[in-house]
């Protein structure tokens, strides 16, 4: 049994961040409904292009990756009789998931006090670009300009004298990392309201995550009062420590070390590469001494390194004792054995997904499909107890898709 099997959620939401919380939420086995408009959808069943990745049809890994394992109903909110239909989830769910702006909120009816008047004891969940208060709580934002650009990481990732900035690794960067933190913090609210029969209105914002996300150069910046500042790419990270840094293997991929105490690894590092000569070098023999002559040990691991290639070094770094890893692109990660044996990556209809991170009693997380537009409302409706003359009345109306 999943840990959230029983708990629904009402998922009023578009775009990726607010509803990626949702395919968090559905991983963990809620039952998660999402209200989309009753003629357009959520727009992001539109996106087809993302940087240079078009999808034609279906299914689209655009949708599927924050829509996962969810229900779908397609409902006019601003319909008198679609609002009744709301209001009747309402009373059945236990979390009210929305990204709406606040004026949004106010015209459908949807705002907090709105929904708590049709049931006290359901957790609300605001996801927002800027937060809930402040001069500008009430505009909109993407992960590209709330998470990214205005919360330090595109400044601080982007090396001095580049022309421009460094832009996010790949769509939805940002949406991701905040939609995992409101799913997290949607648990503990539930978790609260078990326990003392409270309910919470809980609020994560993508400028508050993207700050959180570089919690740690933020504070060393407002301590030190001096601004993180990216690197230049493939320049040693360490001017005191040769173990610490990228190194380019034979076939042009990269190897990266990270082992903060040089002296302790040193002499393994060095039995691995094939020089045990270097392991009773004087100038590597303690962390004074390696940190004085970084410089030439940086010079000797890029040669040796690179007369092999990634895969014989894989071979030989299992007797590696110190944290290293490949650099891996997209495709090379997917694939990696040790993220296929921790079921990482799992099937989800005809699409491979990224699992949410966190697993349960050390079993896979299970996805399920994502849902085409509306595929469930007649399903839902039966749920509530309509009949099939009022659904049909509704769909007449427009009220529902």
């Amino acid at each position: 049994m999943k840990p959230l099997e029983g708990i629904r959620v009402l998922e009023v939401a578009m775009y990726g961040f607010v509803p990626s919380a949702g395919a968090v939420l559905a991983d963990w086995g809620a039952d998660v409904i999402k209200v989309e408009h009753a003629v357009t959808g959520d727009p992001q069943r539109g996106l087809r292009r993302t940087g240079a990745f078009t999808v034609e049809g279906d299914p689209n890994p655009n949708v599927a990756h924050a829509n996962r394992g969810k229900r779908s109903l397609g409902l006019d909110m601003s319909n008198p009789r679609g609002r009744e239909v709301l209001h009747e989830l309402v009373r059945d769910a236990d979390v009210f998931l929305t990204s709406f702006l606040p004026a949004s909120r106010a015209r459908l009816g949807i705002d907090v006090d709105d929904i708590r008047a049709v049931n006290p004891r359901i957790v609300y969940a605001r996801g927002s670009a800027l937060g809930p208060r402040g001069a500008e709580s009430d505009r909109g934002g993407y992960d590209m300009t709330a998470f990214w650009a205005r919360a330090g990481t595109a400044a601080s990732i982007t090396p001095p004298g580049t022309d421009g900035v460094i832009t996010a690794p790949g769509p939805a960067y940002g949406d991701t990392v905040s939609g995992t933190n409101l799913a997290g913090g949607i648990a503990a609210a539930l978790l609260r309201r078990e326990r003392t029969g409270e309910s919470s209105v809980v609020d994560v914002s993508l400028l508050g995550s993207g700050l959180w996300a570089l919690g740690h150069s933020i504070a060393l910046s407002l301590h030190l009062d001096r601004a993180w500042e990216g690197v230049t790419p493939s320049a040693h990270a360490s001017p005191a420590n040769p173990l610490t840094g990228l190194y380019r293997t034979a076939d042009d991929r990269y190897v990266s070390f990270v082992m903060l105490q040089p002296a302790r690894f040193w002499a393994n590092v060095c039995h691995c590469l094939g020089r045990p000569d270097l392991a009773d070098d004087p100038r590597f023999a303690t962390t004074e001494s390696i940190a004085a002559h970084t410089a030439e040990a940086v010079k000797i691991l890029r040669e040796v390194i690179a007369t092999r290639p990634l895969a014989e070094w894989s071979e030989r770094f299992v007797a590696l004792d110190g944290p290293w890893a490949p650099v891996q692109d997209t495709l090379q990660a997917a694939a990696d054995a040790q993220v296929r044996a921790n079921g990482y990556i799992g099937q989800a209809g005809d699409l491979e997904l990224v699992a949410s991170p966190v697993q349960f009693d050390v079993e896979y997380t299970s996805l399920g499909s994502a849902p085409e537009f509306a595929a469930q409302t007649e399903e839902i409706l039966t749920e509530l107890g309509y009949d099939w003359d009022r659904i049909l009345a509704l769909k007449a109306s427009g009220a529902v898709t």
